[in-house]
């Protein structure tokens, strides 16, 4: 399946892509890409170093003429996002992704594909392995555990890039040119409470939502596409008349993943199944008319299952159905200052409940510290309120945009000249690690860019091959365009 990829154009980056591809790459898991890295660096006789926390470090010096250019340091990430369909039997810690060609786009098999940001490592190893393609010199940061909490930016050592400039290949529209990013933070908040047996006279219930788009987290929050977390929670609350006892609760995945699926375990009162069934009916009828132009797969069901053996307290079901209600899910603020740019947003990315533990994970993100705090507070009193004890992890910086940037103006000329129209140079709400290098070597003048991506962080992740074409050729010029020292 994955040679037929082998023969796309650029045939060097579709390449090396299908062989990463090859290679378990999960978040905090990444020992195998480090290693694929380390092998791929020495083989071409290049400096190749591993630092200190596991990001992988390749030295190339200028081609021919190329001399008095400044030093460019291109950097992507190893990691990738590792979600399936629900039904789909795929073991990510030791299968290489299975890919297909859709058209115009490459997909993935009911899984991610690792576009996100495999093509951005690709690329870099397509340079650094020609011999015909010119720069200036390189140093390619292959950083670590980008999705789930950049731990490899964060860090990154202080004194091992001597670049001046930063070329982050990790944008998803091939018509953008990134200058700035937001900042985010992890919220966890837990609740520990005693379970009860389940009263004598209830039935029980499996309640499902799925079908949902779901989507990156960042990206793709402006679309206000279905949060399955959200949406569960809405029906647990419309039907809680109904002598309703919550066993169980498991919902969405990744932090940065929009959940596209929950599933709740429930025991309803024998007297109130024929109202149960009603408020059920009105609920998913209700949401799925207001959804119905955006989650036209949505789906909201129960069966009748065996009746769990040990439910949740009431006071702690009520707290619980109430805190999530009142937590903000999408965007929260839109900036000010750029158009059509969300400058605040959480996502309430994963929910489960069982065994005498409540645990939801939230990710917030925001371009503007004050705003990003403003919306913690707001979400973390509304657990607080609710009895859960709250804990913030993850912190990381925006990257401040700098238009008047000397590379901006490269690429954005090289683009106008290649497509006859103007790039879209904007800001993104995604977590870019370019804000967290950029503590490191504050110096560094920090361009983003990429091929169209879409779906990223889902089993729908799609790249779009003549994005890629059309990326590459633009790669190319701007290596060559290059300022001088």
């Amino acid at each position: 399946m994955n040679e037929e990829i082998r023969n796309i154009e650029p045939k060097n980056v579709w390449n090396n892509f299908a062989d990463l591809n090859a290679v378990p790459r999960a978040s905090k898991k990444e020992e195998q890409v480090i290693q694929f890295m380390l092998d791929f660096g020495k083989k071409l006789g290049l400096e190749t170093i591993k630092d200190k926390i596991g990001n992988v470090i390749i030295k190339k010096p200028a081609t021919s003429g190329y001399e008095d250019r400044q030093t460019i340091v291109m950097q992507s990430h190893l990691d990738m996002v590792h979600q399936k369909n629900n039904d789909t039997q795929f073991d990510f810690a030791t299968q290489g992704i299975e890919m297909y060609i859709d058209g115009d786009w490459v997909r993935a098999k009911d899984t991610t594909l690792g576009a996100d940001n495999g093509l951005g490592v690709a690329t870099i190893m397509a340079i650094l392995e020609s011999d015909t393609i010119e720069h200036s010199a390189i140093e390619a940061l292959f950083t670590i555990d980008e999705e789930t909490g950049m731990t490899g930016a964060k860090q990154l050592d202080n004194s091992i890039l001597k670049g001046s400039i930063l070329l982050n290949l990790d944008t998803e529209e091939d018509d953008e040119i990134g200058i700035g990013c937001a900042g985010g933070v992890d919220i966890t908040a837990s609740h520990a409470y005693a379970e009860e047996d389940t009263p004598s006279d209830h039935t029980g219930f499996k309640i499902s939502v799925k079908g949902l788009n779901g989507g990156h987290s960042g990206m793709d929050i402006i679309k206000g596409l279905g949060n399955a977390n959200k949406l569960m929670n809405r029906v647990l609350f419309a039907i809680q008349e109904s002598g309703l006892r919550i066993a169980e609760i498991n919902g969405g995945g990744l932090r940065n993943a929009i959940p596209r699926e929950s599933n709740a375990i429930v025991a309803v009162s024998d007297k109130e199944i024929i109202d149960f069934k009603t408020s059920f009916g009105e609920i998913s009828k209700a949401i799925k008319e207001e959804y119905k132009t955006l989650e036209e797969d949505l789906s909201i069901t129960f069966e009748e299952i065996d009746t769990p053996k040990k439910v949740m307290p009431l006071s702690v079901q009520t707290a619980f159905l109430q805190s999530i209600f009142a937590v903000h899910n999408g965007v929260f603020r839109m900036s000010p200052a750029i158009k059509d740019l969300v400058e605040t947003s959480n996502n309430v990315a994963r929910i489960t409940a069982e065994n005498g533990k409540i645990e939801v994970l939230c990710l917030t993100r925001s371009s503007v510290e004050s705003s990003k705090e403003n919306l913690v507070n707001t979400i973390k009193s509304a657990f607080e309120l609710g009895g859960f004890e709250v804990e913030l992890s993850g912190d990381y910086p925006g990257w401040s945009p700098n238009p008047d940037s000397e590379i901006v103006k490269t690429l954005a000329k090289i683009y106008k000249q290649q497509n006859g129209e103007e790039a879209h140079v904007a800001a993104c709400h995604a977590g870019l690690e370019c804000g967290i290098i950029g503590s490191h070597y504050p110096n560094l003048d920090m361009v983003s860019f990429g091929p169209t991506i879409r779906g990223a962080h889902s089993p729908d992740e799609r790249a779009s091959i003549s994005s890629m074409q059309k990326f590459w050729k633009f790669t190319l010029e701007v290596l060559k365009n290059i300022p001088k020292k």
